[in-house]
């Protein structure tokens, strides 16, 4: 199922991969972008069916559901490779840092670049003004983040400061399909979160008929994920009347410990 979100002239397609993945596609209806293209044939259908040329690729990790499909990708159209300059990813034409901004010409579309380490050392965000729009991989999940794979809780707390500190409208393009578990976990920590109890009702009507959950919002993500909610006094009480951390922890603890209750949440 591919579902079409637009934005002025622009539209962004959601391509499914694997069992949870999302793949991105930002097009104007001739041609297009791809965000972590895991899956090379899924991209090339919905690149057909839609009779969309593709223009440039933009990665934000190494995992391979992140890049399996650059190098197939690329037999059928030598385009520019976007992705971060410190996670390993050989197949990188246009290395990126915290802080740079690119073009893509052919969409006259620019994104910002935010670091988020934490889930890999390099991982990098694409912040489309433009779009209202942000393309986070594996670090902002909805209702959750990502495992700290190779970074510390205190970088992925600020790398999810960072996104959160984006305008309240924008949207949150994550990479996996999540959510319901996630906001289970959610209600464990805060069940008294009115604005969370009422947010899954909304996420298990779409799950019921094969709507992404994604792409979510920054403001509502603040209003219900736990992991934006560190310094949110319900949560804090709840790490440590769960004795997942005794009083007064700093917030990277408070964060480390929420993450490891994940983990091995079930």
């Amino acid at each position: 199922m591919n579902q079409q979100v637009t934005k002025q002239a622009l539209s962004i397609l959601t391509v499914p991969a694997f069992d949870d993945n999302y793949l991105w596609l930002i097009h104007n209806g001739s041609d297009a972008i791809v965000v972590d293209p895991g899956d090379a044939t899924v991209i090339l259908q919905a690149l057909t069916q839609h009779g969309l040329t593709l223009r440039a690729i933009l990665l934000t990790h190494h995992h391979s559901d992140h890049i399996g499909g650059v190098a197939e990708l690329l037999t059928h159209y030598p385009v520019p490779v976007y992705g971060p300059a410190h996670d390993g990813i050989a197949a990188v034409t246009i290395p990126l840092d915290d802080g740079d901004q690119i073009s893509i010409a052919s969409l006259e579309l620019s994104f910002k670049i935010i670091a988020v380490p934490g889930h890999t050392f390099g991982h990098i965000a694409y912040y489309s003004e433009a779009l209202a729009a942000v393309f986070c991989g594996d670090t902002l999940f909805a209702g959750g983040c990502g495992r700290l794979f190779e970074g510390t809780p205190a970088q992925m707390l600020n790398s999810l400061d960072q996104l959160a500190a984006l305008p309240a409208a924008t949207a949150v393009y994550c990479a996996h399909e999540y959510t319901l578990s996630n906001l289970k976990f959610a209600l464990e920590v805060e069940p008294a979160n009115a604005a969370l109890q009422a947010r899954i009702v909304r996420e298990q009507e779409k799950r019921a008929q094969d709507i992404p959950t994604v792409p979510t919002t920054i403001a509502l993500e603040i209003q219900t994920n736990p992991f934006l909610r560190t310094r949110v006094s319900a949560v804090i009480e709840r790490l440590v009347s769960t004795d997942k951390v005794a009083a007064a922890q700093d917030e990277a603890t408070n964060f480390g410990a929420l993450r490891e209750w994940k983990n091995n949440f079930r």
